[in-house]
Parts: C-alpha cells; structure tokens; sequence
C-alpha cells in the first residue's frame, strides 16, 4: 500500500531490532502508541514492540545486542532495553482482562498480531508495522479514525473497559492530547461503567490525570470525566463545583470560570528556557482545583449577594487530601495546594496599595512557586467586563514591577532575620527551645517589615522585646 508515512521517521534501531527477530525465526511488529505518532509526524523515542516470541526467547535475541537490559516487566511479557539514545519495550502476543474483584490484571499470551491488536484499547492504538518491512496491519481502521479525530475501540467499548477499567481515563487524556472526539458508543460505556474505576488503582489514576491536564487540550478531557460521571469518583471536587446559577446570575458559574482559568493559565507557560516551561502540572492543576472551596464556604448573604470567605484557606486542605489520596509526591502537593491557598492574596492591591513589607510577604510565602502564582491570579480574571480586567492586569503589573525592584536591592526570596539561631541564644543567654522560635519569627518579621537593620540594631531589638515579652 502507498506509505503515509516517511519511513526514515523511524528509529533505526527499531529497524534493527526487526532483522535481528526476522533472523532468529521471529516475528516483531512496532505497535501502539509509536505507529500512531509516526502518521501524525511525532517522534517517539521510546518505542513499543510486540512478538510471537517468549519472554526467554526475547532475550536470547537481544543478548550482545542492546546495550542494557531489564526485566522488571516479564511477568506481564514485557522485556525493555536500550540500545544507542532509545528505550525499547518488547511484548509477547497478549490477551489481559482484568478481575472484577482485583486491581492487577490478569494476563495471558496470545498467539497473533491480529489478537494482540484486538484487545487494545482504541483503534488508534491497535495499528502495527511488521518489522524490518514496514507492513502496516490496521485490522480496525485506525488509521480511517485517526484522519478523523475519533476515538473509538477495536471490539465493544464494554468489553474493553471491562478488560481495563482505566482505558475510560484513557480516553479522556486523548481527548486532551489528541483533541479528538470519543466516539457516542464510547462515551455511552464510560457513563454506565464509571464506577469500574473504583477497581483501579490511585496511581495508574494519577498518571492519566496527569497526562490529561499536561495535554493540549485539558478543558475537554477535565470536561469528558465530568459528563461521563468518572470525576465523581476521582476528582469529586470538581464536578462540585457546578453549582446552582441564581436567577440574576450574580455568581459566576464556578465550574466553567474553573476550566477557564486553566485553559489561561496553560497559555501563560514559558518555553522551556522559561521560568514555567509547559505543559506545567503543577500550574495547571492549581488553576483547575483553585475554587473547589467555594461549595463548601458559599453563603447568600442578606444583600442577596454570595460570598464564599475563606475558599482559598478551604480549598487549599481539600485539594491536599484529594492529592493524598492519588498518591501524589509530597513536593507537588504542597506546590499545588500552596497556589490554591495564595491565589486571593493578591486581591485589594489595586485598591489599598500594599507596603514594601506586604510585597516581600508576598514573595517569601509564595516562595519557589512565585512565578507560578503571577500566572495564575493573571489567569484567574476572566470577567467580560474589560474595565475591570484592564485595571486589574494593570494592578499587577505594577506589584510584577515592585517585585522586581525590591529583589534588586535583596534577596527577597532568601530572606533571613540577620541574626540566626545560635546567635540568638547567645544574646538572650536561653538555650534551645520555643523562646528561640518566638524570637526568630520576631526578628523575621522585623526584618521583613524595616528591611535590614544591621547586626547591632537587631540585637538591640531582640533585647528590648525579650523584656517585654518574657
């Protein structure tokens, strides 16, 4: 058939590894992920094979050849390596259903290309090149799909999500990376299996939802597991987030405002010599979750107006948990749920002035996430009224500039009382304990809101409020 493809896209040492399988009386196919990139003009640098061949007889062809080899996988059939600037996994012929009551699938090999490609989980993914002659076997008209934009399965989506539950994640982050529509019947078992999630575990949950949100188009995979009714079981606190429009429509529709604050926010990522390269999880997520207080904090005052005080501090310790519980890192969780809890801060700077003290506040809590805040209360103003956005972007241009010029005059992110610990005790003559601590966040404080001081005047400080205070 006519290529559709440049076949010098593809990796050289897939080539070789095809006429090593050919030569020792194997097949081998690149599959997957891979042979969809190459018809979209991606290059894919780890790259994904299946074979007729064993675990152990993979790796008596590999042997002498690749220059590392690992097997953590060849339980499920899988054994990775590298050769030259390449990873490379290769798979026997499989078939893998998962256990209504477990969460680890369960796996058998297969004996063809044809079965191995049936039991993927989107047609898209289900299109292989037999190696070393680029053959392209497309059983399910993946390709006719792909020219499409359209998502659906190889067999039933039932079948399939029934095999693996998380392939309804899946299908979401194709949406957001791919930007193609899933397909009604597709979407029709996402909403009737929703619940199949549950089986999954949080960080094959986790990775997905990352991969949606890192991709181009995370509004419509966020928007997808909202409709489908997944979201209800992995990231419950945003579908919360559609509350009721009053009749007068005085409060925005939280939800949309949410998508929309992500969406600005993606479009404010650096490049990658930047100080937000993109796609930025950290960012991006802040921006979806950065509301989710406001369901609980929501008030209708007797003006008629709705307030929502404190969702920022609310938000913060929901957005937390709910990270905890998709077994996030430490580190990422306190970056997102440090966005969410400061996103408010910056309100009321156009109105009341801040003073040098309140702007090097602002900097050293916001702390390594600094820049990341900028972006997103920026991103956060998605009025129609364009007096008030103008004023606003305006406001903060103006707190941008004096960021600027006090970090000119000091390190504002390191700043540090001018006398330290041992010191302290020293002039105080107390040893080790909680007095230390109150005069450290005193002289902190001093230092933050004076500026430097000196070592002298410092010192006096610390004395004369150790007499009043202890």
């Amino acid at each position: 058939m006519t290529q559709l493809f440049d076949p010098s896209s593809i990796h050289p040492a897939a080539l070789d590894l095809g006429r090593q399988f050919s030569a020792a009386g194997h097949d081998l196919s690149l599959v997957g992920g891979p042979v969809r990139d190459l018809f979209l003009g991606r290059t894919a640098l780890d790259l994904d094979f299946t074979t007729d061949a064993s675990p152990d007889e993979t790796l008596e062809v590999v042997q002498g050849w690749a220059d590392a080899v690992w097997e953590i996988g060849r339980d499920f059939g899988t054994i990775g390596m590298r050769k030259g600037d390449v990873q490379l996994e290769v798979t026997t012929y499989r078939a893998e259903a998962y256990d209504e009551t477990s969460r680890k699938p369960v796996v058998a090999f297969g004996t063809s290309l044809e079965d191995d490609l049936y039991r993927r989980d989107f047609t898209i993914n289900a299109m292989a090149l037999r190696l070393p002659g680029l053959e392209l076997v497309d059983p399910h008209g993946g390709i006719k799909d792909l020219h499409a934009g359209v998502l659906r399965t190889p067999g039933t989506p039932e079948d399939s999500f029934s095999d693996d539950p998380l392939r309804m994640m899946r299908a979401a982050r194709f949406a957001a990376q791919l930007d193609v529509e899933v397909a009604p019947e597709v979407q029709r078992a996402m909403t009737d299996m929703a619940g199949r999630i549950g089986i999954v575990s949080a960080e094959r949950v986790r990775e997905e939802l990352v991969k949606l949100v890192c991709g181009r188009r995370p509004r419509k995979g966020v928007d997808l597991l909202v409709t489908t009714g997944l979201a209800e079981i992995v990231l419950p606190e945003v579908p919360a987030l559609q509350l009721e429009i009053d009749e007068h429509h005085r409060h925005k529709d939280v939800y949309q405002h949410s998508l929309t604050v992500m969406e600005q926010a993606a479009a404010l990522e650096s490049g990658p010599d930047g100080p937000v390269p993109g796609p930025d999880f950290v960012l991006r997520f802040a921006a979806l979750m950065h509301d989710i207080g406001k369901p609980a904090t929501r008030r209708f005052e007797d003006s008629g107006a709705v307030s929502f005080r404190h969702h920022e501090v609310v938000g913060a310790k929901l957005t937390a948990k709910r990270m905890r519980a998709l077994r996030f890192d430490n580190d990422t969780i306190k970056k997102v749920s440090r966005l969410v809890e400061l996103h408010m801060r910056f309100y009321g700077y156009g109105e009341a002035g801040w003073t040098d003290s309140a702007v090097r506040r602002y900097v050293r809590d916001a702390g390594d996430v600094l820049e990341r805040l900028h972006r997103l209360t920026r991103a956060d103003v998605t009025s129609r009224n364009r007096r008030k956005v103008a004023r606003l972007s305006g406001a903060y241009d103006d707190l941008e500039q004096r960021i600027a010029e006090l970090s000119a005059q000091e390190e504002l992110e390191a700043v540090r009382p001018e006398l330290d610990g041992q010191r302290i005790m020293a002039v105080l003559g107390v040893p080790p304990g909680p007095v230390v601590g109150r005069a450290y966040k005193f002289l902190l404080d001093l230092r933050l809101d004076e500026g430097e001081l000196g070592a002298d005047e410092a010192e006096r400080r610390l004395r004369a409020w150790a007499a009043d205070a202890l």
